[in-house]
């Protein structure tokens, strides 16, 4: 089969490996889309790969090619997408359901072979049905989607409330959006870029606030009656948002830091007091898993998705390249600012 293998840094080539085999208990996929991650960028263009010759991707969709010894739940023909975390299983934090905790784990497409390929090979409990009424580019989706919910979680959500979301990205879309299918009294989505609070208002979001603009705390304090919002969700992993979110708290708050933190953080005097005297809970999030393996937050996207009321927005994605091209999308990431969405890899072309 045809892959797109890391050689290197700045070494990604197109070119010919073993199809894998369906092994007991294994199902062989054949892809057809793979969303490229944060986490891919550092892996080809930096020093983040953890051997070579590797094969990243998993945030992917397609149908199941071939299904190995005992494996019942699914058949060849079924659309689907993957879930990457190969957990022990045998750990204590795997014991207790908390599988995103394992610290043996396995990772389709960072720590074994992955999806830039037109066939990826992974455990019957790695992939997710979904129906005909959501398309194989939504399946690419699947996992910022599960990432969103399974943080959305991480607080003792509960509807009725004002939820603010910091961040106007994939991840900030789907959150805001998990946050109204769960019954909030409002959601309100921080970005500095119009665009993208034009995009959360068509997929529902009550309100868009430009977090650049110098009065932007006047909008909050009519949104929120002067008290702040109950639920804070981070998901930018930006300095400026971090802070804003002790900033925008409400008295006994709960807050989660979705995005990823890239530099070092520190706060002033002032700004850490914001914990104490609000009394708000400050917690975080990693990945997108539950009891039983994976989780329902895979089943409610297949769900959601299904139903429409988890919306998807063609701008979501920015471009669709052919795997035969897969060096030329890692090259767009190295102009700042150029890519604004997710690139899809079409492991069909």
């Amino acid at each position: 089969m045809k892959a797109g293998v890391v050689h290197a840094t700045n070494d990604i080539r197109y070119e010919e490996i073993d199809k894998p085999k369906a092994d007991p208990g294994k199902v062989v996929v054949k892809v057809k889309y793979t969303g490229i991650c944060g986490s891919d960028i550092p892996r080809v263009n930096g020093d983040a790969c953890h051997y070579f010759p590797n094969v990243l991707g998993h945030e992917f969709s397609g149908v199941v090619d071939e299904v190995g010894e005992g494996v019942t739940s699914v058949k060849p023909g079924d659309r689907v997408a993957g879930v990457p975390l190969v957990p022990c299983m045998k750990c204590p934090d795997c014991q207790k359901g908390n599988y995103s905790l394992c610290k043996k784990y396995s990772f389709i497409g960072s720590r074994e072979f992955g999806s830039f390929a037109e066939y990826v090979s992974m455990p019957e409990l790695n992939v997710v049905k979904f129906g005909e009424d959501v398309s194989f580019e939504k399946g690419a989706f699947f996992e910022p989607a599960t990432v969103s919910l399974h943080g959305l979680r991480r607080c003792d959500y509960k509807g009725g409330k004002n939820v603010a979301i910091l961040g106007g990205g994939t991840i900030g879309m789907f959150t805001a959006q998990w946050a109204k299918i769960f019954g909030a009294k409002s959601v309100t989505v921080f970005d500095i870029v119009d665009e993208r609070l034009d995009l959360a208002k068509r997929l529902g979001v009550d309100y868009g606030v430009n977090s650049g603009k110098e009065d932007f705390m006047d909008k909050v304090n009519e949104i929120t009656g002067g008290q702040g919002f109950d639920y804070v969700y981070e998901t930018a992993g930006n300095t400026i948002t971090m802070k804003l979110a002790f900033k925008l708290a409400a008295n006994k708050a709960q807050v989660c830091f979705i995005g990823t933190p890239t530099r070092e953080l520190s706060f002033t005097v002032p700004e850490w007091e914001n914990i104490n005297r609000k009394e708000f809970i400050l917690t975080g999030s990693w990945m997108s898993y539950s009891a039983p393996f994976p989780g329902d937050e895979w089943e409610l996207t297949a769900h959601y998705f299904g139903t429409g009321e988890l919306k998807f927005d063609d701008s979501f994605i920015f471009e669709k390249v052919p795997l035969s091209k897969i060096d030329e999308a890692f090259e767009m990431f190295k102009t700042p600012g150029k890519v604004k969405g997710k690139i899809l890899i079409d492991s069909e072309k």
